[in-house]
This record gives structure tokens, C-alpha cells and sequence, in this order.
């Protein structure tokens, strides 16, 4: 079996509408070529993104706290409901083929989830599944969320985990199901280092889904030529 390749691209700040372009120009590269996958690490400004199970009342602010907060809203086509996307989040856009042999939405969502709890036991975080919730949890409440878009078994969107992340701001829609929202450094009572959140993602996504980073691949085939 051809070896998988994963190319991390860590953006930093990215606007909500410049990512989701990024996203469909390589849903397109990997759609005609499947040589390459990608993960997408960044933080977004304030967002609320809407997705194909929102209800109209998801979003609870009025357009003038929209203004006020610096918020924007966001209808896009992946699943789930309503979530926030902000400062000290870091979010993840994997656009990898699942051909041919993950086609199987569940079990790619379920994937996802694994890559973030093995994350938060990176950092003694105990994070869990819930059964018939999508996302991961710990005791305290929520810690990620994971919403995705799947065109010719090519994945885009992704999931969304709180690090240092101003929970104020949830206060304004309902979350997924409404349940309670936490992050890393409520948990650990201390603010954590994105860069070293983005490393062991990427590694945990490597592994998870029996990929090579891009860079040590490269690496190691000069060393054998």
C-alpha cells in the first residue's frame, strides 16, 4: 500500500471566509489527485458558524451584539448545529481523501474524536466520548467539537478544541446540544501554549489515521537515496 502523506499547515490567524476557500482549492487538489492529505491548524477570529441541523433560534444575539462583539456569522454546509470559533481555539481542517478504504463517515468522526482525546491525555486532560453526542467531553463539560463535509469521500471542516478560549462568548448561541462548554486552561488553571497543542495534534492525527507527516517523509527519503 502506497505510503499516506499528510501535510500540516499551521496558518495562525485566519478569517473564517479565507479558510473556507483555502479548503475547497485543496477539496479540489485532493479530489483529482489523492497524493497528498492535508491538516489545517489555525485560530479564527470571533465567529459563529451555522451548520445543516441549526435551528433558526441558535444564535441568540441580536445583529447589534453581533456588531458590538466583533461577531461573525457564518451558514456553511457541514454538519451540526451552531458553534463558536475564536482566540485561544484551535481549529482543525483535515482535508484528507477516506478512499478507499475509510469510507465510513462514522468511523472518521469517531477517529477525529480519538485524535483529540488522545491530545488532552497528552496534558493529563481525561476527555471522553458521549454516546449519541458527536464531540469530546470531560467532566467539566465540552471541550471540542466536531462538525464535518464529505464530497467524494474527500473530508473538509473539522473540529474546533478550546485551549485558552474566552467561554463567554458560547453564552450567546446553543452549543450542539446545549451541554456545558470547558477548555484546556480552565482545566489545568493555567494558559497552554497553542504551538505545543498544533504538535501533538498533528502527531496524534499521524497516527490515528496511519499517515506520515509530509516534512519527516521527505526527510527520510533523501536520507535512503
Amino acid at each position: 500500500m502506497q505510503e499516506r502523506l499528510l501535510e500540516v499547515r499551521r496558518l495562525g490567524r485566519v478569517a473564517y471566509g479565507e479558510a473556507l476557500e483555502l479548503q475547497k482549492i485543496l477539496e479540489a487538489e485532493v479530489i483529482s489527485a489523492r497524493k497528498r492529505d492535508y491538516l489545517l491548524l489555525l485560530e479564527h477570529p470571533h465567529t459563529f458558524t451555522i451548520g445543516r441541523r441549526s435551528k433558526e433560534n441558535g444564535v441568540l444575539a441580536t445583529a447589534e451584539i453581533l456588531r458590538n462583539l466583533g461577531i461573525e456569522v457564518f451558514e456553511t454546509n457541514r454538519g451540526g448545529k451552531v458553534t463558536y470559533h475564536g482566540l485561544g481555539q484551535i481549529v482543525g481542517y483535515p482535508i484528507i481523501s477516506l478512499s478507499p478504504d475509510r469510507e465510513d463517515v462514522h468511523k472518521y468522526v469517531r477517529d477525529l474524536e480519538e485524535v483529540l482525546i488522545r491530545t488532552m491525555a497528552d496534558f493529563a486532560i481525561k476527555a471522553f466520548r458521549i454516546e449519541c453526542l458527536t464531540g469530546v467531553h470531560t467532566a467539566e463539560g465540552k471541550i471540542a467539537a466536531i462538525g464535518v463535509h464529505i464530497k467524494r469521500w474527500v473530508t473538509t471542516h473539522g473540529f474546533a478544541l478550546n485551549v485558552n478560549t474566552d467561554l463567554s462568548y458560547y453564552n450567546w448561541i446553543i452549543a450542539c446540544e446545549g451541554e456545558p462548554v470547558t477548555s484546556m486552561d480552565k482545566l489545568l488553571g493555567r494558559e497552554i501554549s497553542l504551538t505545543e497543542v498544533e504538535d501533538r495534534l498533528a502527531e496524534n492525527f499521524a497516527a490515528v489515521f496511519a499517515m506520515s507527516l509530509a516534512a519527516d517523509a521527505e526527510t527520510a527519503a533523501l536520507a535512503r537515496a
